[in-house]
């Protein structure tokens, strides 16, 4: 009797699990994006989010069947919100860093970059970290840039929001310099029409290439394989590909 009611228990707790993941799939994954960095996730001038990352989650939805959508947040704050549930994942340029891997886990690399130094065009002078030393240099709070730059010394930080704040700041000369993802760079460089013959790219930081994935929930397996299924699919079929083409991504 006791054997059959264990039994019993087992089964219905096998089954609850996988309707509690086939309730999941039906309703929908969210995932959280700060939507201040083009061409990853940014909001256009029609106010709809939109980007690379935006147009993947996009792919991966239409591919897989499951809902698949995005919730604008800002980026202090975004992992917190990951771990207490408030949404199902991030994407939002996400450096893959061996203490993130304690509190979440990463998906398969959808990008690499490295740390671009941003001037304006009448600036000289400034190629490497090195030229750093004694400047006033702007980044967005808590990213890889700020904590990169954090580490050279002389260097005056200033933490903002968001990036494009910072860009502002380096046009109207209250910065010597901005750091930033290549990524992101090089779209205020090369492709915003507001910074064109304004602002180059100068240089970059040392240091190692950086790997770009979505992040989930620590534990969370299930999203986890769909992500990278999805990811393996359409970097096979060229969609992938055709993405970075369209947001200019190298």
């Amino acid at each position: 009797m006791k054997k059959t009611l264990l039994v019993c228990a087992t089964m219905l707790m096998f089954v609850s699990i996988l309707f509690a993941g086939g309730a999941k799939e039906s309703e929908g994954y969210v995932f959280g994006s700060d939507c201040t960095w083009p061409p990853l996730e940014f909001v256009d001038e029609n106010g709809e989010i939109v980007g690379f990352e935006i147009d993947l989650i996009a792919a991966m939805s239409e591919r897989s069947g499951i809902p698949m959508t995005v919730r604008n947040v800002a980026w202090d704050g975004i992992f917190a919100g990951l771990n207490n549930g408030a949404y199902d994942a991030v994407a939002s340029g996400v450096t893959v860093l061996e203490e993130r891997k304690a509190t979440m886990d990463f998906t398969t690399p959808i990008l690499e970059v490295t740390q671009s130094i941003i001037v304006n065009n009448s600036s000289t002078g400034i190629s490497d970290e090195k030229d750093l030393s004694g400047k006033t240099v702007g980044v967005q709070i808590g990213t890889t840039g700020h904590f990169a730059v954090e580490k050279i010394p002389g260097v005056t930080v200033k933490a903002y929001d968001e990036i494009g704040l910072a860009v502002e700041d380096l046009l109207n000369q209250n910065l010597d310099a901005v750091v930033a993802d290549s990524i992101i760079a090089a779209d205020f460089v090369l492709a915003n029409e507001n910074y064109a013959n304004k602002l180059n790219a100068s240089g970059s930081l040392d240091g190692d290439v950086e790997q770009i994935a979505m992040a989930v929930k620590k534990g969370n397996t299930e999203l986890l394989n769909i992500i990278n299924e999805n990811i393996a699919a359409l970097e096979a079929d060229g969609t992938i590909a055709a993405l970075k083409d369209k947001w200019n991504i190298l």
